[in-house]
């Protein structure tokens, strides 16, 4: 009976062992990388100089260009040439079948007047609303392309406001004296007084029952419109053009089919305000490869619509693969979020560079959104000079930039729980490998909820230098194995709070931390380190905030 007794108490162990370090056995099969169609056209090319257009930078070609692009479509399709000029226009709209090309010294310069872009039923930060029309619009479009090595300028100046903060002070009374005006506070310029009574709406623009088109009119200016949108539209091809100076996001993909990025290079001033880079929205099959961002906000986005809009319309973004891409200057380099109530699956990111971008991986969501990202994997990414985070997800995203400027004061997040909803978003089958990081303000920040953790994410052979180390709150089954930290703070180097099965593997401090790891939280339990430098710590481990020694096991 005895020997039964410790055979049945040795079972018992090792399936309890077993059930401690499930979590880094249980990796989801990665799916199959999707096929992404390209397209296709018919050499018959038409000039748009031999149809009326002028490239004088003067003459408005808006007739000309959507003339010959009708034209196109409607024999078969082909390519419409822009060629060398600077070429005035205001809204073009896609038709099927045509590829816009523009021959390298050929400027596309979309015009200031505002009267020329009307309002229009659109979309802005995922939910519907009156916009001015996109200076490039195509809805429900098959086998569209911009090509070639020219320019399309969106003229965004004469549309964005700026923040003082954000400029010299020689540059603020300039952009001053030039019209517009300022706010109330002397800390924001608008470009007119419409932009500035748009600002002091709340969602101004955004379609609500009982409104018109005729209830925004007195706030048109403000309505700033995305540089590029295409709307459920199906074989997609942007490749070579620079795309630059947008009123608002640069590229807005909308419920489009096998969309591919390629060679472009995207710009926008640092301080322009929503100047993101790209935004691919509820896409499917999605290539995005060798392309260059240098942007004023996020640089490669992923969302699927925003809160109960994106939630009904329901439509995730999904197989995506982005490679061999470089972002300079951006909120962040790849960025989930915040606005993915629709989901987001299947995700490839390879062979990317982050140069000065405010955050490297970010990854960010509210209460609220709902939405669930899984399956993203993410391999081979180079940073220099992050401002913020390395690698950073957040729950508790607010709508300001991710790092705080000189002096800025930022309050606390209050922690509460709140019941699981349909309104509760997720993060989950997170793979990230071989990160190399130099120059971080911290190297790896996840902050789940406490109603909803972050989840089952693996991050691997990572090297960084960061001011802090590694930070992990209301998360479970996190894995972190082969991570190489250099940091200036590292008291500590490692901080967990409530959180759960998380495994620490192979941790290599380069500078002798204070203190080695800190486990706060009364729900805090089963945290596992293992084979890492802790002896050269003048502290190993600390417990506070209601967690005990029992939450940590070490094994060197």
């Amino acid at each position: 009976m005895n020997s039964f007794k410790k055979h049945y108490s040795r079972t018992l162990k090792s399936a309890l062992g077993l059930l401690l370090v499930l979590p880094q056995l249980c990796i989801a099969q990665e799916p199959a990388r999707p096929i992404v169609q390209q397209v296709e056209f018919k050499k018959d090319t038409l000039n748009i100089g031999n149809y009326g257009a002028k490239g004088d930078g003067q003459f408005l070609n808006t007739a000309s260009i959507n003339q010959t692009i009708r034209m196109c479509s409607e024999r078969g399709g082909g390519v419409v040439l822009i060629p060398a000029g600077i070429w005035l226009t205001g809204p073009i709209e896609m038709q099927s079948n045509v590829n816009l090309h523009l021959k390298r010294n050929a400027v596309l310069l979309f015009t200031k007047d505002f009267n020329q872009y009307k309002l229009v039923e659109s979309n802005w930060e995922g939910e519907p609303a009156w916009r001015n029309q996109n200076p490039i619009s195509g809805k429900n479009l098959y086998n569209i392309a911009i090509t070639g090595n020219g320019i399309i300028d969106g003229n965004g100046d004469a549309w964005r406001m700026v923040k003082k903060s954000k400029l010299t002070t020689s540059q603020w009374k300039n952009l001053v004296a030039s019209g517009g005006t300022v706010d109330s506070n002397n800390e924001i310029w608008y470009p007119s007084a419409s932009s500035l009574k748009g600002s002091q709406e709340k969602k101004a623009g955004v379609i609500r029952p009982g409104t018109t088109v005729d209830d925004f009119k007195d706030v048109k200016d403000f309505l700033r419109p995305n540089l590029l949108v295409f709307t459920n539209c199906k074989k997609v091809l942007l490749e070579g053009v620079t795309i630059q100076n947008s009123p608002a996001w640069n590229i807005h993909p909308l419920l489009c089919e096998d969309l591919t990025l390629r060679k472009l290079s995207v710009r926008n001033p640092w301080y322009g305000q929503n100047g993101d880079g790209v935004d691919v929205e509820s896409c499917k099959n999605v290539l995005i490869e060798d392309c260059t961002f240098d942007v004023g906000d996020d640089g490669i986005c992923i969302k699927s619509g925003r809160d109960k809009a994106g939630r009904d319309r329901g439509k995730p973004t999904e197989n995506v693969i982005i490679r061999n891409n470089i972002v300079y200057h951006a909120h962040g380099g790849f960025v989930i979020g915040s606005e993915m109530s629709g989901g987001a699956r299947n995700i490839w990111v390879e062979d990317c560079s982050f140069i000065g971008t405010d955050i490297g991986l970010r990854f960010k969501t509210t209460r609220g959104r709902g939405g669930v990202v899984e399956n993203i994997f993410i391999n081979n990414i180079n940073m220099v000079d992050i401002p913020g985070e390395a690698i950073l997800f957040d729950m508790y995203y607010a709508a300001v930039d991710p790092v705080p400027l000189a002096g800025e004061k930022r309050s606390a997040v209050k922690t509460v729980t709140l019941p699981v909803t349909e309104e509760t978003p997720q993060f989950k089958n997170f793979y990230i490998k071989n990160i190399a990081a130099k120059g971080a303000s911290k190297g790896i920040f996840l902050r789940g909820l406490p109603e909803m953790h972050i989840q089952q994410i693996w991050i691997e052979n990572v090297t960084l230098e960061a001011n802090k180390g590694i930070e992990i709150i209301e998360a479970s089954q996190v894995n972190l194995k082969n991570i190489t930290l250099k940091t200036t703070e590292n008291n500590p180097l490692i901080a967990i709070n409530n959180s759960t099965a998380i495994n620490l593997d192979y941790i290599q401090a380069l500078e002798a931390p204070e203190l080695y790891i800190e486990v706060a939280g009364e729900k805090s339990r089963n945290i596992h380190l293992s084979k890492s430098n802790t002896r050269t710590a003048k502290t190993v481990s600390q417990f506070t905030a209601g967690s005990t020694d029992k939450s940590l096991t070490i094994k060197n």
